[in-house]
């Protein structure tokens, strides 16, 4: 079990404060400066992830260059890029779900190995 520091008002998060103001000002200052507004760090990077997901690669371009055929082909690779992406996020999604059927099956293996050990010196 790993030791997670959280950003709450702690006897720990005190003393690491004190500590790190001791030690060099800046630590410390981070350190007070995780306790107030650490929780929103992770909401902030959740936020920021689903921002860019959601605005795809269409979002990342909107003015017009004044070029309409210019703009129509921006816009058209545009979404084909989008079409890319998608298929490869499902790609991923299906190769991190053959790497879990494949890691249940080498546990499983495992556990009938050790079954079968135990089975014959008892």
């Amino acid at each position: 079990m790993a030791l997670r520091i959280r950003p709450v008002w702690s006897p720990l998060t005190i003393f690491l404060m004190v500590l790190g103001f001791i030690v060099f000002w800046p630590l410390g200052l981070a350190m007070l400066g995780y306790i107030l507004w650490g929780d929103r760090i992770g909401k902030l990077a959740d936020d920021t992830r689903a921002q860019y997901r959601g605005a795809g690669v269409q979002g990342v371009i909107k003015h017009s260059t004044g070029n309409t055929t210019f703009d129509r082909y921006r816009q058209e690779e545009l979404a084909r890029l989008e079409a890319e992406r998608a298929r490869l996020e499902e790609e991923a999604k299906a190769f991190e779900a053959y790497m879990r059927e494949l890691r249940r099956a080498k546990d499983q293996e495992e556990f009938e190995r050790f079954r079968a050990t135990r089975s014959h010196q008892g």
